[in-house]
């Protein structure tokens, strides 16, 4: 029996969450498995930081937590699935607004340091993983940024200007975005500021290092990152640059076409891997604090490529 301050919504408001994929974006299998996986390391984590500050009395005092686990985890995922504010969620589950902002906070960061699925028990949390994974299996990476827009820093504020986007001109912040040539999200980085071009993004992360002195992996990437190919080898592949910027020939127009397109539509997978993860309206434009960036996206990364990957395993077992 649950003690009477604990609050917990309706097992059949709770069963409608779970068994509607389009409440959470999860099958009902995935969420168990978060369950099983998310909540020991969130009571653990809540027990290390009772027992770490200066204490009056016994650890378990005091105030408990208004919802259960299970109810925090639905309400963090229902947040980034619809961007939700907490004030319409602290209706939902008959919280206060403050129950719901602490429980996402809670639970936020443990999604995103799950890292990204690529089958069943295997996850994979940094670059030089996922350029390991690339090599040995033979595939082809797919790199690109995305940028979400946020809120603007308050007047004279330092360093304000450093999150508007020299392409949108509008206040974003970008990360860094890879896929496979079959379009499964291994990997998602942390945030930058907007202003942060494209082709310095991949430096900052170890991108030529990991490629210079991994394994051989093919990196496909759009004219922003030109110039990484010659650091790395050769092993990343842009688009041939133009060299008649003025009067070109007919003919040479034509070859510098079908190449273009050529290699957009062997990129196009990471296109279609940035669109499924801006279907979570958390990330279509974030209304929050931008620190919560790097682990709202990276959240969102993990649940998708764990939600892909057991999509893909039900149809090869069909």
């Amino acid at each position: 029996m649950i003690a009477d301050h604990v609050r917990v919504v309706g097992n059949e408001a709770r069963a409608a969450i779970v068994s509607d994929r389009r409440i959470t974006g999860l099958s009902a299998e995935v969420i168990a498995e978060l369950v099983a996986e998310v909540g020991p390391l969130w009571h653990e984590r809540h027990q290390a930081r009772l027992e770490s500050r200066p204490r009056k009395r016994a650890v378990g005092a005091g105030a408990k937590h208004q919802l259960v686990f299970i109810d925090q985890l639905l309400a963090a995922l229902v947040h980034l699935r619809h961007g939700a504010t907490h004030d319409v969620l602290a209706c939902w589950f008959g919280v206060d607004r403050s129950t719901i902002t602490g429980a996402v906070g809670e639970v936020r960061p443990l999604l995103a340091e799950r890292g990204c699925t690529i089958a069943a028990g295997v996850r994979l949390r940094t670059l030089a993983e996922v350029i390991e994974h690339l090599g040995s299996s033979g595939r082809t990476g797919i790199d690109d940024g995305t940028e979400i827009r946020v809120r603007r820093p308050a007047a004279g504020r330092k360093d304000r200007e450093k999150f508007i986007s020299g392409k949108n001109k509008q206040n974003a912040v970008k990360a860094m975005i890879l896929t496979d040539a079959s379009g499964r999200l291994p990997f998602c980085s942390p945030t930058q500021p907007a202003s942060c071009a494209d082709i310095t993004h991949p430096r900052q992360l170890g991108l030529v290092k990991h490629l210079t002195d991994g394994p051989p992996v093919e990196i496909l990437a759009d004219a922003g990152y030109q110039g990484l190919g010659a650091q790395t080898g050769g092993r990343v592949v842009t688009p041939p640059h133009r060299k008649f910027k003025k009067n070109p020939p007919e003919w040479y127009e034509e070859i510098y076409e079908r190449q273009r397109k050529a290699h957009s539509s062997r990129r196009i997978r990471v296109e279609h891997g940035i669109a499924h993860l801006k279907n979570w309206r958390a990330l279509a434009r974030h209304h929050g604090r931008r620190e919560h960036m790097s682990d709202t996206i990276q959240a969102v990364a993990g649940l998708l490529s764990h939600q892909q990957t057991a999509t893909r395993t039900d149809r090869q077992a069909q």
